[in-house]
């Protein structure tokens, strides 16, 4: 049942890849909205992909959440945000975490994750600034 709102930044939500062809991700998997809601763009989000892997090659565009914001596991399960896939979807493909008969979680991202995940983003885009010597 997709979303009837706008998500804020910060807000972790399940997203349906269906459609997307390997090597694009094809499975439901959480995500982590980042963009606020832009004049013109309402039904658009951009979202940053979580996974349980950790990466290979750590990256500066990935990002080890403090927790693990899906409600129906662990917090203290190991999450990664993959920022490097930074993607812009239709808020159709959104949805709460089921956790009960007729009920969903939407949970809220802290400041200080959103915030890491938000400069990741800028690293997987190769737009962050480099540092002075």
């Amino acid at each position: 049942m997709p979303l009837n709102f706008y998500p804020r930044a910060g807000q972790v939500l399940m997203c349906d890849f269906s459609g997307f062809k390997v090597p694009e991700m094809v499975k439901p998997r959480p995500v982590v909205v980042v963009s606020p809601r832009l004049p013109r763009r309402s039904d658009v989000v951009a979202v940053v992909p979580i996974s349980l892997t950790e990466p290979t090659h750590l990256m500066p565009y990935h990002v080890r959440l403090s927790k693990n914001y899906h409600p129906s596991e662990p917090d203290d399960l190991p999450c990664w945000a993959i920022a490097d896939l930074l993607m812009n979807l239709g808020i159709y493909r959104l949805d709460g975490f089921k956790v009960g008969r007729r009920k969903w979680e939407n949970p809220q991202m802290t400041g200080d994750d959103l915030a890491a995940v938000k400069d990741a983003v800028l690293h997987g885009l190769g737009m962050f600034p480099v540092a002075n010597s």
